[in-house]
């Protein structure tokens, strides 16, 4: 009853538990909060540990390897999931603060390293490491490189990688990679040993975004070459307050058809701040309330909703797809509603691309939860767009901020200044 506490595979999710199989590298890939930290501080364990205290284990030379000193220091060996707060007393390893070393009863030994320092890694050999937050490594190439040469130990030395997902080279490479194994889980997960306020905040903030379905989720959301936006781009565009807007609509790129087999309906809200010259204008993006396979007086119902909730000037719908029949259904439901049907006579990358430029210039902000429409904007490319399906939210967009504000600017004049002859 006593050793219960300590016997992790009791006690463990299964994100927790390293894969069957001769694999070299696990890496465990999860949200804030999922439990990474725990897990690779227990595989530790499970490495130098044998039956009883003194007995010897699979490891005896360990690499911790974290981004900085201090983090490895006060995250793998002290945090509140680290090495020494999971070990039973018996089995506990000594902290050498002189050497950053850690040295089990039985004689296995872990020592600390940085990744801002790779070539402190070319002397040392281990038969286990520990990588911890791998994606945010300053040098995580030439570190992880070196690494390598250095995991040469014994029978089948392996590593254990604890990450949240970005999207880097190193960890995109380590994946695909066929003695890689990996396991994942969100923030969500490990919710038993998280306070309620904090998933409350970060609920609140992040989830839907992007970047929360990178740091809540755990997911890997990649950036195709050449895309049009980036996701470092849409992150730096993200606003918390909304001032008064001049102006907002609401556009909608109706599907070609009907039902749950069909194309979404994009439909965005947009709103702009239009005082003074062109170069001070902002558009805010407002919300994504696309639909997934409505009747045409569904997504139509759906779009006249999302005017009344952000009390819109105008709805801009293109009608390629149905022409006058667009418009007749709009005003079906609601025969008052300020409508404006355009036209698409250029393919949708050329399009998209005035628009992306406004971003590259800082002039869009995203407000809310906006995680779809940006997935599908970091997939479309000046070559066209790189993912599954059509890319209806971003269309959506594109009608909103052109007619927002692409259209304006270009009718848009400086005052002119007189002078005077004295």
């Amino acid at each position: 009853m006593r050793a219960l506490p300590y016997v992790f595979d009791f006690w463990a999710m299964e994100h927790q538990l390293p894969p069957v199989g001769n694999w070299r590298s696990w890496v465990i890939l999860g949200g804030r909060g999922a439990g990474k930290t725990r897990a690779g501080a227990e595989w530790v364990r499970t490495m130098v540990e044998g039956s009883r205290p003194r007995d010897p284990g699979r490891a005896s030379r360990i690499g911790l390897i974290g981004e900085t000193m201090e983090q490895a220091r006060e995250v793998m060996v002290f945090g509140e999931s680290g090495i020494l707060a999971c070990s039973p007393p018996d089995r506990r390893p000594d902290w050498l603060a002189s050497r950053q070393m850690l040295v089990w009863p039985n004689g296995a030994e872990a020592r600390l390293y940085s990744a801002f320092d790779p070539e402190r890694l070319r002397g040392p050999q281990f038969d286990a490491v520990w990588a911890d937050e791998l994606a945010k490594w300053p040098k995580a190439k030439s570190t992880w490189e070196t690494l390598q040469f250095a995991l040469r130990l014994g029978k089948y030395p392996q590593a254990c990688i604890t990450t949240t997902p970005k999207n880097v080279e190193i960890l995109k490479a380590l994946l695909a990679r066929d003695s890689t194994v990996m396991t994942h889980a969100p923030t969500e997960a490990n919710r038993a040993n998280l306070a309620d306020s904090f998933l409350e905040e970060v609920q609140a903030q992040f989830a839907g975004s992007r970047q929360g379905r990178q740091e809540l989720e755990g997911v890997m959301l990649p950036d195709i070459e050449g895309a049009l936006w980036t996701t470092a781009g849409l992150e730096a565009s993200r606003a918390r307050t909304v001032p008064e807007l001049d102006r907002i609509v609401v556009a909608v790129d109706p599907p070609a058809g009907a039902g749950a087999s069909s194309d979404a309906c994009g439909i965005v809200v947009a709103g702009i701040v239009a005082q003074g010259p062109v170069q001070d204008w902002r558009v805010y993006v407002l919300e994504d309330a696309s639909v997934q396979g409505a009747s045409p007086n569904g997504w139509a119902a759906a779009a006249i909703a999302a005017m009344d909730r952000h009390g819109a000037d105008r709805m801009v719908a293109e009608v390629n797809q149905g022409g006058a029949m667009v418009e007749t259904i709009v005003r079906s439901i609601n025969p008052t509603v300020s409508y404006r049907g355009v036209h698409a006579t250029r393919g949708k990358s050329a399009r998209a691309e005035p628009v992306a430029a406004l971003y590259e210039q800082g002039r869009v902000r995203h407000v809310g939860n906006l995680g779809a429409l940006e997935d599908e904007m970091c997939q479309m490319t000046a070559q066209g767009f790189d993912g599954q399906g059509s890319p209806d939210r971003v269309d959506a967009l594109v009608w909103a901020l052109t007619d927002l504000f692409i259209e304006p600017a270009k009718s848009w004049r400086a005052p002119r200044v007189r002078t005077l002859d004295v």
